[in-house]
């Protein structure tokens, strides 16, 4: 055991709980709590990826019949650390964002359920035992559910909120058959290395279901947008940088100390690729902010599979190097996602809590009330859309570094993987066009209505929030360097013949590149900034072909903007239209409008789920009492059963 990391763990577990007892009744109190808590949990990991012995502890008393076990090695600290910034820049975000004077009856059993959050995503981190896995697992899912459903009043919360829980207990329900069938196999609900157990590469698929779900790879999405764009933003925040990167922990934790069955790799890859594509084409088809940052979920996760998929095909394969380039990437991507969409989600939230509507539609010129928000979100969009100098673009690079490198290999793998890197460009660039939507048509042009016309920039809390995940974004993309030996010392705990990785070379000359980009880019604004201040423009709106009285409907709305690309993916969108044509020259009325539905749920899983029921409700109607029926019943069933026995089958 590391004393050195010990101490700081013992801190932020008594703060934690100290917070849980502070939320209902002291906010100040709470949010200090909560930071102490955060900040030793960050202390720990650090310790940890820096270098310092890994952590490990086994009670003397038992937790439902068993010891408890915990662990703190290189991997588990990794998404410590996205846990500890999210979650101490969202705890900040949080008390103004949904404060005690705007909502009286939940800011208070939120900070609760948000706590015990935070202490139950740290405790499935550090859990090294099955049983003590699934409880913490359990926990931050029903702490999930009520903090998605603050808003319970509300139709539209409630129901994200039931598809939430009802995805969430069927990963669950997965993860308990895999927990219990890897206990029953070596005989102790420990966890551990156990490559040597070949009988348990099945349960890889088992894993894949149940965490792959809580990762919202495509089509297990099926919760996730609704449940992101209902939940308070802090909480989609969360969800969206964290709680989805616990599914891929449990993927990269059990696929590093369990065998894998034949083809698992080219199936993470593939499933990586079509969430990557669909996802952000489903993201392009949205006109509501959030459930559009929801669907970039689905598209970064994909990306992460995607370096995760060819990692565990480079170790069937006798470990290239290219397998530790592409999980570098995916492990980066960890931390990058989780940083740039929790602040894109907290700018959808200052959007939301200056105009009181989410609706791109309704939305516009917001970057002159709002510029805080609008620079921060426009670098969040910068950074998800892969570009530089910022931190999406170094882990997007050492994926696509990674998949060059598999071109040159011999056989199936190089076809993957310049099928990957193609698919992978095409992602980056529809990303890139959709934010060109976004940030249009939010933040520029005219206001859409007098919400927006009338908005207000948020308050310093909120502000901060954002600024600290801001200047993370920028810290990763100018100096990478700095960050790899975390990335590496992961990648060791997931496979310890990759001990010791060298620092790509390009990686040093990549940051020095991004250093003198972002200087030329500030040198450059600055410039025009100064020259557009003494050149005396008249600022005006945008030219209006000689109309007399332009209005804002004139603009580009989010689905003109996006309809010739959403159109490429019309047979997986399937957009539903609703218009009604002119009829004359000068028409009084004329209406188009174009909807987006949740395809995969609404057109596979609802009337699959339709079907069940009314399978369900035939099968109740047989339960009426009659004796004479239920001797029918058997009778039947003995026929069966002997007509079987003669046709040639074993009792």
């Amino acid at each position: 055991m590391s004393l050195l990391s010990a101490l700081p763990l013992l801190v932020a577990a008594v703060a934690m709980s100290t917070s849980l007892l502070l939320g209902r009744t002291a906010p100040r109190g709470w949010l200090v709590a909560t930071l102490v808590g955060v900040a030793a949990a960050l202390l720990a990991a650090a310790i940890v990826l820096m270098g310092g012995a890994d952590w490990e502890w086994r009670s003397s008393f038992l937790l439902g019949g068993e010891p408890l076990h915990l662990r703190l090695d290189s991997l588990s600290a990794f998404f410590l650390v996205l846990l500890g910034v999210v979650g101490g820049a969202g705890s900040v975000y949080a008390r103004e964002y949904w404060s005690d004077t705007a909502h009286p009856r939940s800011a208070r059993t939120g900070r609760f359920w948000w706590s015990l959050m935070l202490f139950s995503l740290g405790f499935v981190l550090l859990a090294s035992n099955g049983l003590h896995f699934l409880i913490a697992w359990e926990l931050f899912t029903l702490s999930a559910y009520f903090l998605i459903t603050l808003n319970r009043q509300c139709s539209a919360v409630q129901a994200a909120g039931w598809l939430y829980i009802g995805a969430s207990h069927a990963a669950t329900l997965a993860l308990f058959a895999f927990f219990t069938l890897l206990a029953v196999h070596v005989g102790s609900w420990d966890l551990g290395p156990m490559q040597e157990h070949t009988e348990l590469a099945p349960l890889f698929w088992l894993g894949l279901f149940g965490f792959g779900l809580k990762a919202g790879l495509f089509p297990l999405h099926i919760w996730l947008p609704s449940a992101h764009a209902n939940a308070p933003s802090h909480v989609s925040a969360m969800l969206s940088g964290v709680t989805l990167k616990l599914g891929i922990y449990g993927l990269m934790r059990f696929s590093g100390w369990l065998p894998l069955p034949d083809g698992a790799g080219w199936v993470v890859a593939v499933l990586g690729v079509t969430s990557a594509v669909l996802g952000v084409a489903f993201a392009l088809g949205q006109h509501d902010l959030k459930r559009l940052l929801a669907y970039h979920s689905v598209e970064n996760i994909g990306i992460i599979l995607i370096g995760l998929g060819f990692a565990l095909v480079a170790v069937q394969q006798g470990n290239p190097v290219w397998g530790r380039l592409a999980l570098a990437g995916a492990l980066l991507h960890v931390w990058n996602h989780g940083l740039f969409k929790a602040l894109l989600f907290f700018g959808a939230g200052s959007v939301l809590h200056a105009t009181g509507t989410r609706m791109m539609s309704q939305l516009g010129g917001l970057w002159r009330a709002m510029p805080w928000t609008a620079g921060l979100f426009a670098l969040g969009a910068v950074a998800i859309s892969g570009l530089p100098p910022l931190n999406g673009f170094v882990s997007e690079w050492l994926v696509y570094l990674g998949l060059f490198d598999a071109t040159l290999a011999h056989g199936p793998a190089a076809w993957l993987a310049i099928s990957s890197a193609i698919f992978l460009g095409i992602t980056g660039a529809l990303a890139l066009a959709c934010f060109a939507k976004v940030c249009g048509v939010v933040f520029l042009g005219a206001p859409r209505s007098p919400a927006a016309a009338h908005a207000h920039e948020s308050g310093p809390q909120m502000r901060s929030a954002m600024l600290v995940l801001g200047v993370a974004c920028v810290a990763i993309g100018l100096a990478p360097v700095i960050f790899w030996p975390a990335v590496v010392r992961a990648m060791d705990v997931w496979n310890p013949v990759w001990v010791g990785a060298e620092t790509p070379v390009a990686l040093s000359a990549l940051g020095l590149f991004h250093v003198a980009l972002a200087l030329v880019a500030l040198t450059l604004a600055g410039w025009l900034w100064r020259r557009v201040q003494r050149s005396g423009l008249i600022r005006a709106v945008t030219w209006d072909c000689a109309y007399a009285l332009p209005t804002a409907r004139m603009q580009y709305t989010a689905g003109s903007f996006a309809g010739i690309i959403t159109e490429w993916f019309a047979w997986i969108l399937r957009p539903e239209r609703y218009q009604q044509l002119p009829e004359t020259c000068f028409p009084a009325t004329a209406h188009h409008a174009e909807h987006t539905p949740e395809t995969v749920l609404e057109k596979i899983v609802k009337p699959a789920a339709a079907l069940v029921m009314r399978v369900s409700a035939w099968a109740r109607s047989l339960q009426h009492g009659r004796l004479q029926a239920y001797l029918l019943y058997l009778l039947i069933g003995v026929a069966a059963l002997a007509l079987f026995v003669l046709l040639g089958g074993s009792p």
